[in-house]
């Protein structure tokens, strides 16, 4: 996901609308390849799962992001927001473990 144009600090670069998948049926979707573009979303136990519709899922992990996303529960939106200058060109990237500073491992190996 490549900036159109520049983007400043806290300013909106998408609100993606999501599709919830009840928890439950998460195991349906481990054997597919959308295992790997869906958020966790919410708190109980199955925990749903959601899609990301528009490039909502195609933002790219980065332990040095330059945005950040906010679930937004009740409006079944994804914000996505910088968090930092961005310029026209650059690449859009996220840390997928929501907390742009958190250095958890995430399930693939990671470059950067």
């Amino acid at each position: 996901m490549f900036a159109e144009r520049a983007f400043a600090p806290g300013e909106l670069i998408e609100l993606a609308p999501v599709v919830v998948v009840p928890g439950h049926q998460q195991p349906l979707i481990a054997d597919t390849e959308l295992t790997n573009y869906y958020f966790h979303w919410g708190t109980q136990e199955p925990e749903d799962i959601a899609i990301g519709l528009g490039l909502a899922s195609i933002y790219n992990h980065s332990y040095q992001p330059n945005a950040r996303y906010y679930k937004r529960f009740e409006a079944l939106l994804i914000e996505y927001i910088a968090i930092r200058p961005i310029a026209a060109g650059e690449e859009i990237v996220v840390n997928y473990n929501g907390d742009p500073s958190d250095k958890k491992p995430v399930w693939f190996d990671v470059k950067d």
